[in-house]
Parts: C-alpha cells; structure tokens; sequence
C-alpha cells in the first residue's frame, strides 16, 4: 500500500496496536507515524513526526499532524453527532478559506461569555425608590438569591472609585473609623489591576455624561456602566488567554474548547479581575514556547502587576532550564520579569507608597477564607485555628507561616519532581501543580482563582473527561457558597434562614479540593510514565518548551541520573 492509499483509508489519529515483549501499545499515533511503519519498505517517511508541529505557526501542520478530538475523546464524539458526527475518512482538513480551529475556538468563548454577563445581569438590574431616584437593586440579597453576586459591583464604591478627584493608591479613607477597629484603607489591589479598575470608572463616567448631555446614547445607574466597561475588556482579556493557549496547544488545538467553553467562565469570568493576569500569564508562555525570553519575561512581569501567580511560573521555567542546561535563557525570562514588574510599580511605590504597600498589607492581616482547608478544618473539628483572639487588624503570624512552609514544601517537591523525572516534564505539567500547590496551601481561594487553574489545565492534562469533571464541579461550588453567603447575611439581620448551613458549602470544597489534587496526581503519573502523556503520545516533545524541548539533560538527580546512567 502507498503512502497516499494509506492516507485515504485511516483517520488522523487512530489507536494502533504495537507489539512488543509487553504486549500491545494501544496509545493515539498520528497517521503519519502509522504510514511511516506500514510503508517504511517501500516509501521511507523522510519527515519526522512532530517536525511541522515544531513551526511556530500551527497553520503550517498538515492534515495527518493535527490531533482530531472526535475521534480520541468520547464527549467530543457525543457532542458532534449533533452536526453530523465525527470527522470523516475523507474530511479535507486544515483548508477551509476561513475557519479554523482557532477562530471556532475564539467563536465558542465568545458565547460562553455572553451566557457569563447573563449570569450577572440580574445584579445590574435598577429600580425606583419612593423618592422618585434610581437604585440598583439589591433589595431581598438578590446578589445571593440570584447566585450574581460580582465583587466588580460593591468596589466601584468601596475603593472610592465612585469619588470625584479619585486616583487609586492616593485616595485614602477610614474604615469603622471612631471605633477601635479604625483603619486607614487605600486600593487594595496591585497596581495594574487598581489602574484597570480607575480607567473604567472614568469611561462610566464620561459615558453617563455624554448620555446625559446628548440623549441618544443607552444609559443606566454609572456602577452598572463600569460593570459593562468592566466586563467587556475582561471579556477580550479572556479571549487573549483563549488565542494564547491556542496558539501554544499547537497541534492540539481543539484542546482549548475545553476553555472557552468552560463552566468556570460561566460563573468567574466577571465575578473579579483576574482575566487580567491570566491574558498576560497565556501569552507569556506562548512567549517563551516560541523562544522570546525577553517577551515572556515582560508578559509575566505585567501579569504579576496584576497578580502575583504569574510571577509564580518563572520556578518552572528555571528548574527545567537548569535540567537542560539552558540557564542564561531562563535568567533572561527572570530579569525581564524583575525589571517589567519594578517599571510599573515603582512609579505608585514612590508616589504613595501607603496605597502601593495596601494590598501586601491587606494580604497579611487577612485570616483564612471560608474554602480553604484551615476553615475546613476548623469548621468540623472546632479546632481554633492557628492564632486564636487575634486583635483587630492584627495579622495572623502563626497562619502565614504555616502556609509559606508549606507552599515552600511543595515548591521543594516539584523541583525534585523536575530534576529526577526520568525525562523531562513538560513545562506546563509542572506549572499546574505548582498554582494549585498553592491555591491548596493558601489561607485564600477566592472563587474566581480557579480561572488561573483553566489554561495550565488545558496544555497540562488534555483529558477532556478528567477536565471538564473538575471544571463543573468547581462551578458548582459557587451556588452552595452563595447560599451560604445568604445565610450568613440573614443572620446577622436576625431574618428568617432561607439560605444553606456552612457544612454544605464546605463539602462541596472538599469535592473540589479533591478534584484538583486528582488532576495533580494524573499529571504526576504522565510524568514518570510518559508514555501515557498524550501530548508526547501524539507526537510533541513539549509545545511549551521553548528552548527546552527535545534539549538533553545536563543536570538531573536520583532517579533522572540513574536512568540517564543506565542508557
């Protein structure tokens, strides 16, 4: 059989048996590795697979490179007998004048947000009061009867934002001010989120005026203005970080649906910022796959502007450049990050540096939040916590070492993960384990901190099954946490209970926890069995590699070095 008989008859990626002395391999090979063996004899395959996936342009892959989920994952083979079933035989692929998978993928985000802003519309809903005036409303908890509550809405007046002359990090105000609890607040988000944050408040602003001024222009309450202004730029920083992962996946790009259809999105996209510093952290490892230390260091020292995580992937990065003697890329990556990070804060450091240190501050008095695994702990075995009868905004000394040394305990473990895997893991495996280390380990999960779980996910263990299951049962902590949230108001009011008691919402954390560290221990196995990985199964080394991937080892230990010694 030729070479193109034998591209007309299989699909482009199918499960062959390959025998051995340990019996049959049944792992995903693209039809280029089954042509290749089928017809070494009589055509020898002079391209080596996963050399076009190598190109940093994906649009460059031929037909039999491109992993086809339809045919590998049984949701993607469910859900496409809706529009006809799986990719045929004889489908052409990779020639459409328009689609491809990126822009389907970019089409699909696309209304997964628009259902996210249907999911918080009914919290930017007005009223009239008695005195004639238009109100939000909030009236009877609908931000927690409704599940749409979004912190984007109370901070337009909480962080002052709402105030006439008001610039983040300089304005000041007095919380409980005149009672002992007194404390001076500034905006207690890190400078490029706060600076987001003031922007959009000026354009709600000016666009009420302009309304006013004009009378043609739609209108509303201003705080329901810098929601929409809000969630529109959130909006197009997701679809940044849905391109991002993408582009990364290369030939796995179908991989990123499970993103931009994401439950998660649904329900955290808008509930905060943090698309902000997921945009800046899915661009700088596309940066750094297509080896531009300089530009990835630059995204991940934006990304740490606006939250600290981004800054978090550079341990990675370093382990698996020390692995693979590649160091002076890494330490590119580094300075770039120091030096982008030092540009935008120094500015707001020097100016006010009591607003700038606010959001350290805040991050260090602050105790244990609902779901994390202290309250867990507390909460069913009545145990006090680490620092009982603190004083008012006094911070937790005892909590946040614990959770330093253990986070650091686990940075340790991934790094000997790194260095003593009998090959190299891929950079993304380790990025994950290193977020969700932390998330476990942190005195806070905020709800929206999932969304930094959801591209390290995608590129880390494209199992859709295993992914979504995670991804739904996160989204679906979120109604029992508002149901509790209502309880707890109601309470305080001394209204009738309409809400849920704590040990629901709870339970429902720990089946989230679990799924997590499930998704870890399924990245730990592909990693010292890699012939189960099914990126390196199909054909790539590592596509977020960069300059590590296909790299020899230089420096390994225990394990690595024994294995290197015996080939």
């Amino acid at each position: 059989m030729t070479t193109n008989e034998a591209r007309q008859l299989l699909p482009g990626l199918v499960r062959v048996r390959n025998r051995s002395e340990h019996g049959c391999d049944t792992a995903p090979r693209t039809i280029r590795q089954v042509v290749s063996s089928s017809s070494q004899a009589q055509e020898p395959e002079t391209t080596t697979p996963g050399k076009a996936a190598s190109a940093d342009d994906v649009d460059t892959l031929e037909p039999d490179e491109r992993v086809v989920p339809s045919w590998t994952e049984s949701i993607a083979k469910q859900v496409t007998k809706t529009i006809g079933g799986p990719l045929g035989r004889h489908a052409t692929i990779g020639r459409h004048w328009y689609w491809s998978p990126l822009r389907v993928v970019l089409v699909i985000a696309c209304v997964t947000l628009a259902f996210a802003w249907l999911d918080k519309s009914p919290c930017i809903q007005e009223y009239r009061d008695g005195s004639g005036q238009m109100q939000l409303n909030w009236q009877a908890d609908r931000q927690y009867v409704s599940f749409c509550y979004s912190d984007i809405v109370p901070l337009y007046g909480a962080e002052r934002l709402d105030q006439p002359g008001m610039f983040p990090y300089k304005t000041s105000w007095t919380d409980n001010a005149g009672t002992p609890q007194a404390q001076v607040r500034h905006m207690e988000y890190p400078v490029l989120t706060g600076l987001f944050q003031w922007i959009n408040a000026k354009l709600a602003q000016s666009w009420v005026q302009l309304a006013s001024t004009t009378g043609f222009l739609p209108t509303a309450l201003t705080v329901i203005v810098y929601f929409d202004f809000s969630a529109l730029f959130l909006g197009l920083l997701w679809l940044i970080t849905v391109w991002a992962v993408t582009r990364t996946a290369r030939r796995r790009p179908w991989d990123a649906v499970l993103m931009a259809a994401s439950p998660l999105v649904i329900v955290q996209a808008f509930t905060n910022f943090d698309a902000i510093a997921t945009a800046f952290a899915a661009v700088g490892l596309l940066a750094w796959a297509r080896k531009r230390p300089a530009l990835a260091g630059v995204m991940l020292g934006l990304g740490a502007a606006a939250k600290l995580y981004p800054a978090f992937l550079l341990l990675p990065i370093l382990l698996l450049c020390l692995r693979a003697g590649k160091l002076r890329e890494g330490g590119r990556a580094v300075l770039a990050t120091v030096v982008t990070w030092v540009v935008v804060n120094a500015p707001i450091a020097i100016l006010y540096p009591s607003g700038w240190w606010e959001f350290f501050r805040l991050n260090t008095t602050r105790g244990a939040d609902p779901d994390t695994v202290y309250n867990i702990i507390s909460y069913f075995t009545g145990w006090q916590g680490f620092d009982p009868n603190l004083p008012a905004n006094a911070a937790p000394a005892v909590l946040n070492a614990v959770t330093l040394v253990l986070f650091l305990v686990c940075c340790v473990g991934i790094a000997y993960l790194a260095l003593a895997a009998p090959r190299r893991p891929r950079l993304a495996q380790l990025c994950f384990l290193l977020i969700a280390a932390f998330l476990i380990t942190n005195k806070v999960w905020s709800p929206q901190y999932s969304l930094w779980l959801v591209p390290l996910a995608v590129l880390a263990i494209p199992r859709w099954r295993a992914v979504i299951t995670w991804m739904v049962l996160d989204a679906l902590v979120w109604f029992p946490r508002m149901a509790y949230y209502l309880e707890t108001t109601l309470s305080s009011q001394h209204m009738p209970d309409r809400g849920l008691p704590q040990g629901w919402f709870l339970g429902m954390v720990i089946i989230r926890d679990l799924a997590v560290l499930g998704l870890c221990a399924w990245i730990v196995r592909d990693i010292y069995r890699p012939s189960k990985d099914l990126v390196r199964i199909s054909g790539d080394d590592d596509p977020c590699g960069g300059f590590l991937e296909d790299a020899p080892d230089v420096f390994t230990l225990g394990r690595a070095r024994r294995y290197a010694v015996a080939n």
